[in-house]
């Protein structure tokens, strides 16, 4: 104990010298500036897009970078002009500033640095007090030690007061000017530059006399000092002073929130190209003034770039008001997805090799399991082309494919393509998943579009191969980018070929009245687009994509009110046509040859062509190769003369004619036939010809074998008759209908039958002259 006493003594003032040091080491806090700041977002080519406030309640953007020269030269000569040449404090300005606050008995003057005011905010501008200025002293020479004179500039513009809630030369000089502060002129710097000092002068209407002076004189040093010309200062000191607050840039205001989320407090350079931005709002501005005519208030508009996935423009609503949810995001909000799932059920279908392009599906009235789909237009094709289905946006022929291929499996599609919203089991959604039935954002499915583009264009760039994680999630910081995986043979969801065949059919989509006649004009580009129209007219969607972009668009109320017209061809459509317009022309893809096979298809079937079948060459997705073979083809035999179906019977072997005839079922043949004219059928059976007939007689209604039914009534308060009709395959058939096991009619030709059934259960039976039959059971409440 004695000897550490004893060493104590001896080195008293290395070990006070030493604490002192470590002290002074220490002294100064590691983060000077903990305050929280503004979310600033910034264009590609950092242009302000807008910003939040802190949460603070204060305006302070993000510490610059940088000092503007202008602003650097005023700030100096009015605060600090020795500013370079002393090492955090000014012994001549505290001489000075000492002599004359004890002559005013007051604090008149500070005779701080820089570098001490840097240290004052830092400490939440405490009471002042010559303790306090000690300890600023000391601490501001400690700040010299750690930082550079250029970065003690950059922390006393970022965190001066500028008046008000407004803090750092960069949100003042948008405030008091709507400038970035590198465009000030000499006069507004100066201005700029003598607020801290004073900052309740700013408030227009009143001061001004006094702020000008004070401008006046900072500008005349700049002159003394030959930092400006003659003629510069003669111009400055004309100029006005701000006389009323600017508005902050507004341009993507939903996706400034959206950054705030994950970037509270940052500045953040995004991808948002500003004039396409500017192009963009304007558009859907004119839009909107349109859909608010039938009180629809409300819509979105999504642009991507293909090749870097990054976002070039995010309007999330339209200008309208708090009454009409203005501030809801409708790129990211969730609504029924109408039919635009079903490119990519069209598209796995094609790559399993169950559907060929043209293939004929059908289009017959449907019920599976209770459930009922109805195209839009109400109408049956009978049988339609699957491209044409698609293009058509028909409902029929999408259910009966969804439940061809598997509901399961397509869910699980869906599940690898990461839509947020779709995540709930294929039982909750059923066979409703593919006309609406589940909901995803713009944001989701413009990503899949972008993915199916760039599935074709990299498939070309890698040399027929393809990207892990094709469908990425886009970029929105400039800085970024995009992660697609490890390259692989195979594909990770869809195959190059099947992606070209199905953006190829889309191109095919009926355009919008406006613009029908866009194939005829060289300036016109192709478009692979659909659109979408939920239920009750709720929701209406466009998304289309090139090679280069993909525009989405959805327009509706956020509040999930219908309104009668609002349909994606006409109200989305226009929209999304008018934002490819502003965007540069792309050529269209590259056909992915290796990833599609040449095979002969029959023309009127769509399917691999038989012998008999008349066909023509086709390119399919590899797998179609393995797809079904024409089965509506078959040969009959005719006599001489073409008119009459004969067999050996009735006809002399050397009389018949062999030919191939297309024949669909009765119930397809039936709708077909309406609107295909040119469709044949096949001749009668020539007299004494004895024939073995399948069975082919078919419902058009009821449609079920088992249905449930009720009796309306007419004007009158009379019953109405339950009409019950089907078709057969020979026109000459006679038809015998049975109401429980009672006869009740014959019919030839035409084959219908009103009923008025009491309630309870019935069975319709219907037997053809040959002895074919069939039935059906009704139950009427």
């Amino acid at each position: 104990m004695n000897k550490i006493k004893q060493i104590l003594r001896k080195h008293k003032f290395k070990i006070i010298f030493t604490i002192l040091l470590v002290w002074y080491y220490f002294a100064l806090p590691k983060e000077l500036f903990n305050t929280p700041t503004s979310t600033v977002v910034t264009s590609s080519n950092n242009e302000l897009l807008g910003a939040t406030i802190a949460n603070d309640g204060q305006w302070r953007f993000p510490e610059l970078d940088s000092v503007p020269t202008k602003f650097k030269h005023c700030i100096i000569q009015f605060e600090d002009a020795h500013f370079y040449h002393h090492f955090g404090f000014n012994p001549v300005s505290i001489v000075k500033a000492l002599q004359q606050n004890i002559k005013a008995k007051r604090v008149v003057r500070g005779g701080s640095t820089l570098t001490q005011q840097v240290i004052r905010l830092s400490r939440k501008n405490k009471q002042r007090s010559y303790i306090e200025k000690l300890k600023e002293l000391i601490l501001a020479t400690r700040l010299e030690f750690r930082y550079s004179k250029q970065k003690i500039l950059q922390l006393y513009a970022s965190h001066a007061p500028f008046g008000g809630n407004v803090v750092g030369l960069e949100m003042a000089a948008w405030r008091y000017y709507g400038l970035q502060p590198h465009q000030l002129s000499w006069a507004e710097s100066a201005t700029l530059a003598v607020l801290p000092n004073a900052p309740s002068l700013i408030y227009p209407g009143k001061n001004q006399l006094r702020l000008k002076k004070k401008r006046n004189r900072l500008l005349k040093k700049l002159f003394q000092e030959e930092i400006i010309d003659s003629l510069t200062y003669t111009l400055a000191i004309e100029e006005e002073l701000p006389q009323k607050p600017h508005k902050l840039p507004n341009l993507a205001s939903h996706f400034v929130q959206e950054v705030k989320k994950k970037h509270n407090g940052k500045r953040i350079h995004s991808t948002i190209n500003i004039e396409l931005q500017q192009q963009v709002q304007n558009l859907a501005k004119l839009h909107y003034q349109q859909m608010r005519q039938n009180e629809v208030h409300n819509l979105a508009v999504l642009v991507l770039d293909v090749n870097t996935r990054k976002v070039l423009a995010y309007l999330g609503n339209s200008p309208t008001d708090k009454k009409h949810q203005k501030d809801v995001n409708n790129i990211i909000a969730p609504r029924s997805t109408g039919s635009t799932l079903k490119p990519f059920l069209y598209a796995h279908m094609l790559q399993s090799g169950e559907l060929l392009p043209s293939q004929l599906v059908k289009d017959i009235p449907t019920e599976i399991a209770g459930y009922t789909p109805k195209n839009f237009d109400l109408s049956f094709d009978g049988a339609v082309p699957a491209d044409e289905a698609l293009t058509r946006s028909l409902n029929i022929p999408a259910v009966r494919m969804l439940q061809e291929y598997g509901l399961e499996k397509f869910r699980d599609h869906l599940q690898e393509y990461n839509i947020t919203h779709i995540n709930k089991s294929a039982d909750y959604y059923g066979l409703s998943l593919i006309l609406g039935g589940a909901e995803a954002s713009l944001w989701d499915l413009c990503k899949i579009f972008a993915g199916y583009a760039g599935t074709v264009n990299h498939y070309e760039t890698l040399k027929h191969q393809y990207y892990k994680n094709e469908f990425v999630n886009p970029v929105y910081q400039n800085t970024s980018k995009v992660d697609f995986g490890k390259v692989n043979t195979n594909q990770s969801i869809i195959d190059a070929g099947s992606a070209y065949i199905t953006l190829e059919t889309l191109t095919n989509v009926n355009r919008p009245l406006s613009d029908q006649a866009w194939k005829y004009y060289d300036s016109s580009q192709k478009i692979a687009w659909k659109t979408g129209t939920s239920f009750g007219n709720k929701d209406a969607w466009a998304i289309g994509t090139t090679s280069k972009y993909v525009v989405g668009v959805w327009v509706g109320n956020s509040d999930g009110e219908g309104r009668p017209d609002l349909t994606g061809v006409g109200s989305a459509a226009p929209l999304m046509f008018s934002v490819f317009d502003v965007l540069p022309k792309a050529t269209w893809f590259l056909e992915p040859f290796e990833d599609v096979k040449e095979v002969a298809i029959c023309k009127q079937s769509g399917c691999i062509a038989l012998p008999i079948c008349p066909s023509t060459k086709r390119r399919v997705s590899k797998n179609g190769v393995r797809g079904a073979s024409c089965m509506y083809h078959q040969e009959v035999l005719l006599d001489s003369d073409e008119n009459f179906r004969v067999n050996s019977e009735c006809e002399s072997v050397n009389n018949m004619i062999t030919k191939s005839w297309f024949v669909l079922p009765p119930l397809m043949s039936y709708y077909y036939k309406q609107k295909n004219p040119e469709y044949k059928k096949l001749p009668e059976i020539k007299a004494g010809c004895s024939t073995i007939e399948k069975n082919t007689i078919d419902f058009v209604y009821p449609t079920t074998i088992q249905s449930k039914m009720s009796l309306t009534k007419d004007n009158n308060g009379d019953i109405n008759p339950i009409l019950v009709k089907l078709t057969h395959s020979n026109p000459e058939a006679k038809i015998y209908w049975y109401i429980d096991d009672t006869f009740m009619k014959v019919t030839e030709e035409y084959h219908e039958l009103p009923i008025q059934p009491s309630k309870g259960k019935h069975t319709i039976m219907v037997i053809d002259d040959n002895g074919n039959e069939a039935k059906r059971f009704i139950e009427i409440y």
